[in-house]
């Protein structure tokens, strides 16, 4: 009989209710690569996934008989063909308003203000995706309106993660948010946190507008960043 582990590998600490623990475990594996590394070896997988090496080595043969994972000639593994063709269809039938326009809807059932979700065009900001609060007194802004990349919070959120320097910015990037009130329009406020993709990449702003009375930064920020690390998820983004 195989050993039982006496530290309960990552895919048995995450397992999947009702699913298979062989496959928990060979996802585990693919979950151990990383952006920008050139190939892991069989004890480095071994470590990162918590797996025995005999453990991961069988599941490595049957990852790379699905063209999953290569080996290369020093032994070392690395994320296979595979991989490439289900990233294409994956992105052959991807809505980005699939993803973003729930969790807008969940955001504003939640708070009654108005979301957002704003990418970078130029020297402006578009906003692509709006659900509107349900409250009579609300900014009236719409999809597909442009407004300034340098003022409110969304904006500011869009330059500070494309690496616009100043201490308002630093302070953005070091928290993961950014609450202003009466920055673009003295009537109202926003709260805004960035959203990532799959590589890291910074894909828009989430964004929460409101008239300045209703402006509850206490509350209302970290719904926000919820709101923003959900998308983000939904995008593939593997917090590191």
């Amino acid at each position: 009989m195989p050993r039982k582990a006496a530290t309960a590998s990552l895919a048995d600490q995450h397992a999947a209710p009702g699913g298979a623990a062989a496959v928990d475990r060979a996802l585990s594996l693919l979950g151990c690569f990383r952006a920008g590394e050139a190939g892991l070896s069989l004890a480095e997988l071994a470590e990162r996934s918590q797996l025995y090496k005999s453990t991961a080595l069988r599941l490595l043969a049957s990852l790379e008989h699905a063209q999953l994972v290569a080996r290369g000639a020093d032994g070392r593994y690395a994320l296979g063909s595979g991989v490439a063709r289900l990233h294409a269809v994956y992105l052959s039938s991807f809505s980005l308003q699939a993803q973003v326009l729930p969790v807008l809807q969940q955001l504003v059932a939640r708070t009654q203000e108005s979301a957002a979700f704003h990418v970078r065009q130029g020297d402006q900001r578009l906003c692509l995706y709006r659900v509107d609060s349900p409250q009579v007194l609300r900014d009236h802004t719409k999809a597909g309106d442009l407004l300034p990349l340098d003022r409110g919070a969304g904006g500011r959120v869009l330059l500070a993660f494309a690496g616009q320097r100043g201490r308002v910015y630093e302070q953005i990037r070091r928290e993961g948010v950014c609450a202003l009130s009466g920055d673009r329009t003295a009537e109202l406020s926003g709260i805004s946190a960035p959203v990532f993709g799959a590589a890291g990449e910074l894909v828009g702003a989430l964004t929460l507008t409101m008239p300045t009375p209703r402006y509850r930064p206490a509350t209302q920020q970290p719904a926000v960043q919820a709101a923003a690390a959900q998308l983000s998820a939904a995008l593939g983004h593997l917090e590191g």
